[in-house]
């Protein structure tokens, strides 16, 4: 019976490199030769940013980050190009920053319904795409709507807050892991691969994993 290797992702809706890290890790997999179950978990890098934050992703990392406008700006040219290099068209211009709370509790319910990867993708490209504003529970539901959820059921499900639980226990096991910055990998509950690594990295760790599991 071919092994199936548990794939734990803790990533953050906002970090381009958690998107970046997506793309890199979903070309590691199509090299490999076995099956992977991935799960997207919840991590939130700046859960102080307020639902409607007033100004430009320029304007989030200066006042959130202490750096220089002109600095923020040269780092994300260099992302966008890192982020085009495996085919993702950031445009940072458009972006709506916002808490990720929200987003994250869409995740667990769409989880409970066999299509977490395809919200996760929605949601990547919604915010770094689209400059669409995944703080908002109507936007968050139309999302899901797209991926087959149904909407009246996700608005009710995030206006309630029914999720939130799922959500910390989320964060409180990346504390237990020691994770401190995201993408974070988990692979066979026993690797942790830490960030965008190259596509090869995450081929090499699950076939180790999964040699070793056969007993190779």
């Amino acid at each position: 019976m071919p092994v199936s290797l548990a794939v734990d992702i803790w990533s953050d809706i906002a970090c381009p490199w958690c998107y970046i890290g997506k793309r890199k890790f979903e070309r590691g997999l199509a090299d490999f030769d076995g099956a992977a179950d991935v799960t997207y978990h919840s991590y939130e890098l700046s859960p102080d940013t307020p639902v409607d934050f007033d100004g430009s992703e320029v304007d989030f990392l200066t006042a959130y980050k202490g750096m220089a406008p002109e600095q923020v700006r040269q780092m994300l040219e260099q992302v966008r190009g890192i982020a085009a290099s495996v085919g993702l068209d950031y445009h940072f211009d458009r972006v709506r920053h916002t808490r990720t709370l929200a987003a994250h509790q869409a995740l667990h319910l769409a989880k409970e319904h066999g299509v977490q990867l395809e919200l996760a993708e929605q949601l990547f490209a919604a915010y770094f795409v689209e400059g669409r504003h995944i703080g908002h529970v109507d936007e968050l539901a139309d999302l899901a709507a797209d991926v087959g959820l149904d909407r009246a059921q996700t608005l009710q499900a995030l206006e309630s807050g029914t999720y939130a639980r799922a959500v910390q226990a989320d964060i409180d096991q990346a504390q237990v892991y020691g994770i401190t910055a995201v993408p974070f990998f988990v692979l066979d509950g026993r690797y942790g691969v830490p960030g965008a690594q190259d596509p090869a990295v995450f081929t090499q760790v699950l076939t180790q994993a999964r040699d070793e599991r056969l007993g190779g």
